[in-house]
């Protein structure tokens, strides 16, 4: 009898922690849980933790930002800028996993194909008419075009792009959660990297010679002052 219990016990113990552990994923997805009510990030600190260190002294400027109150400058070679409001640009998010950024596109713009590897991405359409899409690690796309009002979601980590499909300016408000999502640029990543991605490499990746990558290469390599 006191053998059975034993099992049955095991087993329960088995049972629960098998639950734990399907669960960690989704109690991890996001920045970690803060321990305190504000932690205003220390930008200034050379302490490296995963995040930023408390400043002793926080204030309401902290918690503040006009940042995206007026459109960017669109006269990029995408016709499209990001301007965000994470962390590093309000304190005051330090730990609590969460940002917005704004995003403006000239007539024809576009935010090229890239990807957040720390965060999901949910847009809301100030204005303006975009193709947007994301694909999946199966290459399927999700597409469609999306309005002033509209709202549409890229999942965290898969490649996503956006495309002013209008005649006239459009924009959106994007949040995360994350205070700090990341951007990886796909054509930038890999053409722009320093060291650079091998030639050979990027060559036989894209099924393209070696003169277009170097051609391709030049496009992205980092403006000399």
């Amino acid at each position: 009898m006191a053998r059975l219990c034993s099992s049955l016990f095991l087993v329960a113990v088995a049972v629960a922690v098998a639950l734990v552990l399907a669960a960690a994923p989704s109690t991890l997805a996001g920045d970690p849980d803060y321990l305190q009510d504000i932690c205003v990030a220390d930008l200034n600190s050379g302490l490296k933790v995963n995040g930023f260190p408390c400043k002793a002294n926080a204030t309401a400027e902290d918690f503040f930002t006009g940042i995206l109150a007026k459109p960017g400058a669109t006269n990029t070679t995408t016709g499209s800028v990001v301007t965000g409001a994470n962390v590093e640009k309000l304190p005051g998010l330090n730990t609590l996993g969460v940002s917005l950024s704004r995003i403006d596109y000239a007539p024809g713009g576009l935010n090229p194909p890239h990807t957040h590897p720390r965060a999901t991405e949910v847009v809301f359409v100030l204005y303006g008419d975009l193709d947007v899409g994301f694909i999946t690690t199966a290459n399927k796309l999700f597409a469609k075009t999306i309005s002033q009002g509209d709202v549409f979601a890229f999942p965290r980590g898969l490649v996503h792009f956006q495309k002013n499909t209008g005649d006239k300016p459009a924009a959106v408000i994007s949040a995360f959660d994350s205070q700090l999502p990341g951007t990886q640029s796909i054509a930038m990543t890999l053409f722009g990297a320093s060291p650079e991605v091998p030639d050979d490499v990027l060559a036989k990746a894209f099924q393209i010679g070696a003169v277009e990558v170097d051609k391709i290469k030049a496009k992205f390599a980092p403006k000399k002052s």
